[in-house]
């Protein structure tokens, strides 16, 4: 299987995207969707900012390479009545049944970003975004000081080193990555454009129980925790993670309120 499939497909993403509703509507309200526009959500898991693309009016294809996820995202969208909502697996690596030039608007909000071969993903989402379209991404900052940035920076002490040849799909979250990768697919340097933004993660229990989510149904950390368990080291990496999770969340009252930096991308399709 492929292993960013595995990955995805591994645990559960729908319980952590529980957390993630309010800033994906928050987002998409900043995006200009308007009424009949097309628009691709790629890496798009169970809805979290196509579902309120389509309450927007739009026509949204959802696509994620993680079939439990794709079928989530369907039930929701025939739950709140979204014709104008599909669902389909696909590769933000190779698009090939997307015709060219035909979306107004792509987003991806941690998503595309986790694909490999990122020269590819940038190739693509320029391909079937139309002259005058934009392109927007969401993307985690490496070295960030908040949630989700240090989360895979705690987790990679305690995994095997990547493979060969692995580009870190954090890279997607530095400028002159960026800008390198949508250059090489014909952007011209000054159509890309950067915007510090944060997502916020937003549950009713404690901060310990949004953790044991991420244990249970996060790929990554799930993989994190296999690993550490077979070295002894189960008991350090949730220490660890617990010290985080608590000294992040803004909230009380055992509620979790946790802001996480991204940065925003958008390229102009000229």
């Amino acid at each position: 299987m492929n292993p960013n499939k595995a990955l995805w497909e591994k645990g559960d993403f729908t319980k952590i995207a529980d957390s993630m509703r309010d800033s994906g509507s928050a987002l998409v309200g900043r995006l200009g969707v308007s009424r009949g526009m097309k628009v691709l959500d790629l890496g798009c898991g169970d809805g979290t900012t196509a579902i309120p693309e389509a309450r927007l009016g739009a026509e949204v294809l959802g696509v994620d390479i993680a079939g439990n996820l794709v079928e989530a995202g369907k039930k929701r969208a025939a739950s709140e009545g979204l014709g104008n909502c599909r669902f389909q697996e696909g590769d933000a690596t190779d698009l090939r049944e997307l015709e060219d030039g035909a979306y107004d608007l792509v987003v991806t909000v941690f998503g595309a970003m986790f694909a490999p071969k990122p020269f590819d993903v940038a190739r693509e989402m320029v391909r079937v975004t139309r002259p005058g379209g934009k392109i927007v991404m969401g993307n985690w900052i490496p070295g960030d000081p908040t949630l989700v940035a240090q989360i895979l920076k705690i987790s990679s002490a305690y995994t095997p080193p990547p493979p060969e040849g692995f580009v870190s799909p954090m890279l997607w979250g530095v400028e002159s990555n960026v800008t390198e990768r949508f250059t090489s697919a014909g952007v011209a340097k000054e159509d890309i454009s950067f915007e510090k933004d944060v997502f916020t993660f937003e549950i009713s229990g404690t901060p310990s129980e949004f953790l044991e989510r991420f244990r249970k149904y996060y790929g990554p950390t799930m993989n994190a925790f296999e690993a550490a368990e077979k070295n002894g080291k189960a008991e350090d990496l949730q220490r660890e993670l617990e010290e985080l999770f608590n000294k992040q969340n803004k909230s009380g009252n055992g509620t979790t309120s946790i802001p996480a930096n991204f940065l925003r991308v958008t390229v102009s399709r000229k």
